[in-house]
């Protein structure tokens, strides 16, 4: 087992990584901008390291920073977090190069997850089933891009190969709006992601968000731990996500789930993985694959049992996973709330002093945060300070004790996305289960065209 990580993120999942290391009984580092010199994972690490101002662009996605720290501070491995450098696949490359372990997949397996087209050709061979779309990406003539998309049939959605929150994609319904829109979004993708490749897919009309966790070992060994369904989304983000997806059978789950591990299996994959599905007419359609911790993963700690951060070291550090697929059991349900610093219905972001924090308690509650009283938002990151975690017998019970957890967390000095919650916690379509990934926006729209 490592005896130091480096944990190279900040905010809540630098906190969350944090305590995982030190339940192991391995000592961290911390790494952090200027804006983060004051952080509780900062002062919590038994080591800190400034990597540059507040900019991501000269901190946390400095590469050459973040190997120095390792170096100066005798760091066996690297954790990234989500965001950031967490699926930069020549971050993880240089990592190993540097004679560190990178905790999450090989540096190949980043870079094919990482490209759309070449994902959905192997989830394809692995018999995952896939949204009917373009056999890879669109030709440069307009004229072959029209046959293709005739064959897939209106609407589509035109998405870049190397596409990621939210960016990169155009919804186009009708053939005079074709050219434009794969003009546009190929103009976009070189310019977000340096790679102008797009495809087309079949745009479903009101499917649900649902993704399967994952987890492998270098060993062979691979299990998949159920599903979360994640359709609250505002902006392509998920704010609201819970497990397991309401409505989803055992023997659906185990059918899809098995595919899952099998399409990991044969690309030799190592670490967390979360395979995101659409998911509309009982049917379940692949739309990429994320290659690290994804935000979520605590309602899924809660269902099964297991503390997946620490998973990932285990894998990492070589070892076996301890549990084979029948060992996992599914129980009970919970819901998170991501906990912004935001207008709950503008979504305008809201930096500033906390001048009064109280987080919530009781049964089944659980908070990751690193903000506390007096604690200064910082402009220049996501906007996302926090996550309500509650797990109960029933859904309805997961239900009622995240009514009052939020109704008891109190964060003044800024604004937050808790009265926005509530409300969805009160929205009779949401507790019916089974709303639509338009659903909060449509929600959204209609509350703030009433306002104005």
């Amino acid at each position: 087992m490592f005896e130091k990580i480096l944990i190279a993120n900040r905010g809540e999942i630098a906190l969350r990584v944090q305590r995982a290391c030190r339940a192991m009984g391995i000592k961290t580092v911390a790494v952090y901008s200027e804006a983060d010199a004051e952080a509780k994972y900062v002062m919590l690490a038994d080591e800190s390291v400034c990597i540059g101002p507040a900019a991501s662009a000269l901190s946390y996605l400095n590469i050459p920073a973040i190997i120095s720290a390792a170096e100066v501070t005798d760091a066996q491995a690297i954790h990234p977090g989500y965001g950031f450098l967490s699926e930069n696949a020549d971050f993880a490359e240089r990592v190993e190069e540097s004679g560190f372990v990178f905790i999450g997949p090989r540096p190949d397996s980043i870079r094919m997850m990482g490209d759309k087209v070449s994902a959905k050709k192997a989830m394809k061979k692995a018999g995952v089933p896939c949204v009917p779309g373009s056999e890879g990406a669109l030709p440069e003539s307009i004229d072959e891009v029209r046959e293709i998309v005739r064959d897939i049939g209106y609407p589509i959605i035109i998405k870049a190969a190397g596409g990621g929150g939210g960016r990169g994609m155009r919804v186009v319904h009708t053939e005079a709006a074709l050219s434009n829109a794969v003009i546009m979004t190929r103009n976009e993708a070189q310019a977000a992601f340096g790679n102008p490749v797009v495809y087309a897919e079949k745009y479903l009309e009101n499917p649900r968000h649902i993704e399967f966790q994952l987890l492998i070992d270098e060993h062979g060994n691979a299990v998949h731990l159920g599903e979360r369904d994640c359709s609250l989304q505002r902006r392509h983000q998920k704010i609201l996500e819970e497990a397991p997806a309401p409505g989803i059978s055992p023997k659906l789950r185990n059918k899809i789930g098995s595919r899952c591990v099998d399409a990991c299996r044969r690309i030799k994959y190592r670490g967390v993985g979360t395979f995101e599905f659409l998911f509309e007419n009982n049917e379940f359609y692949f739309i990429e694959m994320n290659t690290r911790l994804q935000v979520e993963h605590p309602v899924t700690e809660a269902v099964t049992g297991i503390d997946l951060v620490q998973a990932q070291i285990n894998v990492a550090a070589g070892n076996k996973l301890p549990f084979k697929q029948d060992d996992i059991v599914i129980k009970g349900h919970s819901i998170e709330c991501r906990i912004n610093a935001e207008d709950a219905y503008k979504l305008t972001p809201s930096a500033g002093r906390i001048t009064q924090y109280h987080a919530p308690g009781g049964p089944g509650v659980r908070v990751d945060s690193h903000v506390y009283h007096n604690y200064m938002v910082p402009p220049y990151y996501d906007s996302m300070i926090g996550k309500i975690i509650t797990y109960g017998d029933t859904r309805d019970q997961a239900m009622a004790r995240m009514r009052i957890a939020l109704s008891e967390m109190v964060i003044s000095g800024i604004k937050t996305n808790i009265p926005l919650h509530l409300d969805l916690l009160s929205d009779l379509s949401f507790l019916n289960a089974g709303v639509s990934i338009h659903f909060l926006e449509q929600k959204l729209k209609l509350h703030n065209k009433a306002g104005d």
